[in-house]
């Protein structure tokens, strides 16, 4: 690993290059870092630490979000804390709002900045994880040098977006560690374990936003996330995530204009009224089932006769 001086020396040198190892991401974040955000590599910084009352108002805001993150926080950390890895929830700005780690390490990550109410933005401390995860919008791993200041080139960690049932980031989690002996190698598994705590919050935000929604997966060789759509009782999409919104090529204008799940997902075309007689099928199918098939029960709950219920079974052909 490059001492802090020779690390700030290939930054510079590396952000104002235009090819080759210039052109990856950690590069265009370096150029980010220097050209939007006026940070220097060398430059002794922390973390810009939220006021208490600021801290307050930021976990009022991302109330559900906690909520629904608690218990796969709580299960990752149970994976991960006795490797020596801290695990942070952040909003979507990067403000700690979350914080699990061992206590006989927590010296460390309090003086590396890592802890509640400090903002993990690129403006806040160049390429991070965290940072640089919501400034992409995707799944983040910086390695020691790979940050933009030296001063935290000891430290490597991995994060990932956290989007709400409209596809809008709310959060980011992110496990770090300053281990002297973590490895690459590690990283792509501690990233994995990270990609599916995200894409589980992710569902149980959309679950939460359509609780009265029947919830149907979309089939995609996608690997962007849960493809869900949440449809109503008429068989009309009410919300998609953005791995179902990318995959059927969805938005929240078609969305509010109405579009049948059927159709999305190409399950049937409507011929000659069909729709409507499949429709009265099913409906009376639950009726019966409902009833035990005891038509006079059903013709009851139905306000029909009995006769008037024979008719239809017989129309339908749902003769038992």
């Amino acid at each position: 690993m490059l001492g802090q001086n020779q690390h700030a020396e290939r930054v510079y040198s590396l952000a104002n290059e235009k090819s080759g190892p210039a052109s990856s991401p950690i590069a265009a974040s370096w150029r980010r870092c220097l050209t939007k955000h006026g940070l220097a590599p060398d430059a002794a910084r922390s973390p810009v630490q939220l006021t208490d009352a600021e801290f307050r108002d930021s976990l009022a805001r991302s109330s559900e979000v906690l909520e629904e993150a608690t218990t796969e926080l709580e299960w990752l950390f149970g994976m991960v804390g006795k490797a020596g890895c801290c695990l942070v929830l952040t909003d979507s700005d990067g403000v700690v709002l979350d914080r699990r780690g061992v206590q006989s390490e927590d010296k460390e990550f309090r003086d590396l900045g890592l802890w509640m109410g400090a903002l993990w933005s690129e403006a806040s401390v160049g390429t991070n994880g965290i940072g640089t995860a919501l400034a992409e919008g995707r799944m983040v791993t910086v390695f020691r040098d790979q940050h933009f200041l030296s001063a935290n080139i000891g430290l490597s960690c991995t994060s990932a977006p956290v989007r709400d049932h409209k596809g809008r980031i709310v959060a980011a989690i992110d496990i770090s560690t300053a281990r002297r002996d973590a490895t690459e190698m590690v990283m792509p598994v501690l990233a994995q374990a990270v990609r599916d705590s995200a894409g589980r919050i992710e569902v149980n935000l959309f679950r939460r936003a359509y609780a009265d929604a029947r919830i149907v997966l979309v089939p995609t060789a996608s690997h962007a996330g849960s493809a869900l759509l949440a449809v109503d009782r008429d068989d009309m999409v009410m919300g998609a995530t953005r791995a179902a919104r990318i995959a059927l090529k969805l938005d929240d204008d078609i969305i509010a204009n109405g579009m049948p799940a059927a159709d999305l997902l190409n399950e049937h075309l409507d011929v000659d009224g069909r729709d409507l007689l499949e429709a009265e099928r099913a409906a009376l199918r639950r009726a019966l089932s409902r009833n035990n098939n005891n038509v006079s029960l059903t013709a009851q709950m139905l306000g029909i006769s009995r006769a008037t219920l024979h008719r239809k079974i017989n129309r339908l052909g749902l003769h038992n």
